[in-house]
This record gives C-alpha cells, sequence and structure tokens, in this order.
C-alpha cells in the first residue's frame, strides 16, 4: 500500500475464486482508503461479461479460467471503479476440476484500463480450497507489487 501511494495509484479488484479476499487484504493496511477504490466479486461467468466487460464470446471460447480473461478483468475493474490498476483473479479453488482445469489452476493479473500495460501470471496451487485461495491472493498481490515502480 505504501508503495502505491508513494507512487499516487489508485486500485480496484476483480475477484473470482478469491470472492473479495484481495480487497480484503489491501484493507487490512491502515490507510487503505487512500488506495484502494473498490472491487467487484464476479464468481458467476456472466457477470465477468455483464459487469466487468469481458468479451462474451471469449467467455463461451475458452471458459473463465484463462489468461486473456483475467487481463479483461482486471482492465474492467480498474474502468469501471477509475483506478490506475485492476488486480484480478480466476481460476478452480476445487475440490476438484471445473471446465476442463484441475483444481489449483489460477490466474492473476494486473493490468491498466484500456490499452494500458497489464501482466499475467498461470499458477499451479496445491492444497485444499482454502490454501488455493490464499495462494491466489497472495500471488495477485505479489505481482501488483512487482508492477510498481
Amino acid at each position: 500500500m505504501a508503495a502505491l501511494r508513494a507512487a499516487g495509484l489508485t486500485v480496484a479488484t476483480a475477484e473470482s475464486l478469491t470472492a473479495g479476499q484481495v480487497s480484503a487484504t489491501l484493507a487490512e493496511v491502515p490507510g487503505a482508503s487512500e488506495v484502494l477504490r473498490g472491487g467487484v466479486v464476479a464468481y458467476a461467468t456472466d457477470v465477468k461479461a455483464s459487469v466487468l466487460g469481458v468479451p462474451a464470446g471469449h467467455l463461451e471460447r475458452t471458459g473463465p479460467v484463462d489468461a486473456d480473461v483475467a487481463v479483461a478483468m482486471a482492465r474492467g475493474a480498474a474502468q469501471l471503479l477509475h483506478a490506475d490498476l485492476g488486480v484480478a483473479t480466476t481460476g478452480v479453488a476445487g475440490p476438484g476440476p471445473h471446465d476442463g482445469h484441475p483444481a489449483g489452476t489460477v490466474f492473476v493479473a494486473v493490468a491498466a484500463p484500456g490499452e494500458g500495460p497489464s501482466r499475467v501470471r498461470r499458477l499451479a496451487l496445491d492444497g485444499d480450497r482454502a490454501d488455493v485461495r490464499a495462494g491466489a491472493t497472495a500471488a495477485a498481490l505479489d505481482l501488483l507489487r512487482e508492477l510498481l515502480p
């Protein structure tokens, strides 16, 4: 949070499998209101399209567990909530596979709105649902830190 504040940047979140954990983790830091604009929990695939602007055709082709979907979610959150950066999580928490992806398959992304810079990372996390969700949250925040000046 200090790095975001020092850079004069704001952040928004778009979360699927983490269901608000990224936002909650950011909000635990004193002064979060200076940088955290808000978040969208887009657990359902249609919400990713209707609220965050992920292209419905892309979702139909790939499903929600996809690198480009994660980037589009991050961009959508940043644009919707008027933030400098968006952070997104999408994947399979488990216990079993979903849409042909094994549990623990996760994509995290950080992106600026529009055509700004973005970065996405694919993860293969071990453990139960709680472990996968915690690992996805940590990875999303690590990726955000990596992109800050």
